[in-house]
């Protein structure tokens, strides 16, 4: 099989040494590693983007969402964590793959490969969601800082120093250090979870037994909690952060199997957080009045400090600080990186301010607007964390689709192309998260809807999703039968400068399944709106 050395890198920074916060690796270094030391020494130097796209993950909003199912709900939504391990690892193994083989950003395959009008679809979801999901980081901020006795101004003006601060030194990184550094921050939760010690067989009742609690005329509060936390844990901005980010690293296809290793060694830490989130909050509000009424993320401080004492109610806050600082550093470079794809401009962290003013102008005009609105007195910040978490799980089926249908090009990743497995798993994710958002729809126009309602809900979607799933494995085995992928020396590939590459032709059913898939998806959003605003007249 033949070889490309040359990368399509469109920006010449993302090509040399790969200067990790742990280690270092030189761009002609291609010594095998033989020994258990140099395996080390080299998964070291590539930790970062998966550790950094975890931790973000449990960020201010997923300290809302999960602790808002502790607190109303207990452990019997535990289950759901289970269910999104797998999904965590397939779809951030599918972009840390493209980022490693082609050399470019998320949302530009997605320009190049779908045409400008899907592209600017994407990117204009990403900035909306990432500007909404960056103001629930400022609202973490205002909290925990509120709680710790720090006035909000003074709290927001140096959390948005410490955030802009920290990207802008041109040194990758220095950057990353100061990002591991608050990913370590992640750990309080263990202590936290110690310090209130939940009962072990509720948490293994929680995991074990999938329930949907709330009972009929409350489905669609507990579908959109459900949601919530779909779209906390895996969220559209992850794709496009760590994409980008493998990117700005020099990851290359040699250290795939390092970076694997990163990602699951963050997964880990994302759903023990998680998990103890949940229980912590469970345990702390059992029986008390506040048990079933979730206000924001400074309530559960104060239920926690009641339960077990004001040093753990501090901790708490403190961890909710520094989870809401890491979400805003992924979050603002997330969007800074598909904006800088998308309009050719310089973007990357290698580079300082003067060599890359467009990226760190939308960088920074980011983090001043959600900090400005985020200081404007009134506005209902439970609600707007929780919505923007179920707006973010609404719009997942749209990146996932995109994201599969890349990874199954090959004049894009070559042998590095998905396998069987993979698409038949991704496929049935998205049809989930297509079921879950007509659950919500369903439950929003019928209050009344029951948990035996739900359940044929999904089951009829099952239903349509297997008979269509039927009918594309069937397509793509009479296409694939006849050209097997060549797999061998697969650390070698890369993808060829984009203008080298033919444009893909999109089939007239793609189009129309693309348009119907859109189309419903802004109906599912503009009802989990309507759903927001019941829910804020009711309080």
């Amino acid at each position: 099989m033949a070889t490309i050395a040359h990368p399509a890198a469109l920006d010449e920074a993302h090509v040399g040494d790969i200067r990790g916060a742990l280690g270092t690796i030189s761009a002609d270094d291609l010594a095998p590693r033989a020994g258990l030391s140099a395996k080390l020494k080299t998964l070291l130097a590539i930790v970062g983007p998966g550790l950094i796209v975890m931790c973000g993950d449990n960020d201010a909003g997923a300290f809302s969402t999960y602790g808002q199912a502790g607190q109303n709900y207990g452990t019997r939504l535990l289950w759901t964590l289970l269910l999104l391990i797998p999904v965590l690892y397939v779809n951030q193994e599918m972009v840390l793959r493209l980022g490693a083989v082609t050399g470019v950003g998320h949302a530009r395959l997605i320009i190049e490969r779908f045409g400008k009008f899907w592209g600017a679809l994407e990117v204009i979801d990403l900035f909306i969601l990432n500007a909404l999901t960056l103001i629930t980081e400022f609202i973490g901020i205002t909290l925990a800082a509120g709680y710790l006795g720090v006035p909000k101004l003074v709290a927001v003006l140096l959390a948005a120093g410490v955030i802009l601060a920290a990207a802008s030194t041109g040194s990758f990184r220095r950057f990353e250090r100061i990002a591991v550094m608050f990913c370590a921050g992640s750990l309080l939760l263990i202590p936290l979870f110690l310090a209130v010690h939940p009962s072990g067989a509720s948490m293994a009742r929680g995991f074990a037994v999938p329930s949907l609690p709330g009972g009929s005329g409350q489905m669609a509060t507990v579908m959109l909690l459900i949601i919530g936390i779909v779209g906390t844990t895996v969220a559209p901005w992850q794709l496009f952060f760590q994409q980008s980010y493998v990117v700005d690293k020099r990851i290359t296809p040699r250290f795939i199997r390092y970076e694997k290793v990163d990602l699951w060694i963050g997964i880990v830490i994302v759903v023990v957080g998680a998990a103890a989130l949940m229980g912590v909050t469970a345990a702390a509000f059992a029986g008390s009045p506040a048990a079933g009424n979730f206000t924001d993320a400074a309530g559960l401080a104060h239920g926690i400090a009641a339960h077990a004492g004001r040093v753990v109610g501090v901790v708490f806050a403190v961890a909710l600080l520094d989870a809401a600082i890491i979400g805003a550093f992924a979050v603002s470079l997330s969007t800074a990186y598909a904006v800088g794809d998308t309009l050719g401009l310089k973007h990357s962290l290698h580079r300082g301010v003067r060599q890359a003013k467009g990226f760190y102008a939308i960088y920074a005009a980011l983090i001043a607007v959600a900090a400005t609105i985020v200081l404007l007195p009134g506005a209902p910040l439970g609600l707007i964390i929780e919505g923007v978490q179920a707006l973010a799980g609404v719009l997942l089926p749209a990146a996932a689709v995109f994201l599969l249908m890349l990874c199954n090009d090959r004049a894009v990743l070559g042998p590095w192309v998905n396998r069987r497995g993979t698409n038949v798993f991704t496929s049935a994710v998205i049809a989930l998260l297509v079921a879950m958002s007509v659950v919500l729809t369903a439950s929003v126009l019928f209050p009344g809807i029951t948990e035996r309602q739900i359940i044929s809900i999904f089951l009829g979607c099952a239903v349509a999703s297997v008979a269509g799933g039927g009918w594309v494995l069937i397509r793509s085995l009479r296409v694939q039968s006849s050209v097997e992928v060549d797999r061998r020396d697969r650390e070698n590939w890369r993808m060829p400068p984009l203008n080298m590459l033919s444009k893909p032709v999109m089939s007239g059913g793609r189009k129309i399944a693309l348009t119907i898939l859109r189309s419903y998806l802004a109906i599912a959003m503009v009802l989990v709106i309507v759903r927001l605003v019941q829910m804020a007249i009711a309080h």
